[in-house]
């Protein structure tokens, strides 16, 4: 019987689009696995606001 509990739901927040001030916010969910990964999330994804593709970061 697997483990339940590992993969949980993160959101990813531009980090570019942050700093600029730039009106909305661009914004994913996904999930990972919190035992594999234990430290914050980065990917590059499309910011629909700037129209280019910026770094994610994970927040909470």
């Amino acid at each position: 019987m697997a483990k339940k509990g590992n993969r949980v739901q993160v959101i990813l927040e531009c980090t570019e689009q942050r700093e600029s001030g730039v009106a909305g916010m661009s914004r994913y969910i996904t999930t990972k696995n919190k035992k594999n990964t234990p430290d914050r999330l980065e990917r590059k994804k499309y910011n629909p606001f700037l129209k280019r593709v910026t770094v994610h970061r994970e927040i909470k």
